[in-house]
């Protein structure tokens, strides 16, 4: 499986399409071919509010589905500070 291809996978992009094609390698390059932080950014960005209401019809948000998917693969700083 090619790091784009997982990105599409981790993203959901099958199930909820959002992205064009290009955005992938963009992302990726972006973030120096880390696969965690691409579908970090992703995912953070996919999940803007999606509420759609037309002629009384509304859908259902699903920002908050995206920004639990995102958590999974937000890097800590972790480490220990050097003193002076």
């Amino acid at each position: 499986m090619t790091d784009i291809e997982r990105v599409k996978k981790e993203v959901r992009e099958d199930q909820a399409p959002f992205f064009e094609e290009d955005d992938f390698e963009y992302y990726l390059a972006k973030n120096k071919g880390d696969v965690n932080a691409t579908i970090y950014e992703m995912l953070i960005l996919k999940s803007e509010d999606s509420t759609i209401s037309v002629s009384g019809l509304n859908t259902t948000d699903t920002s908050s589905y995206f920004k639990r998917l995102a958590s999974r693969f937000k890097s800590f700083n972790s480490g220990t500070l050097k003193g002076v």
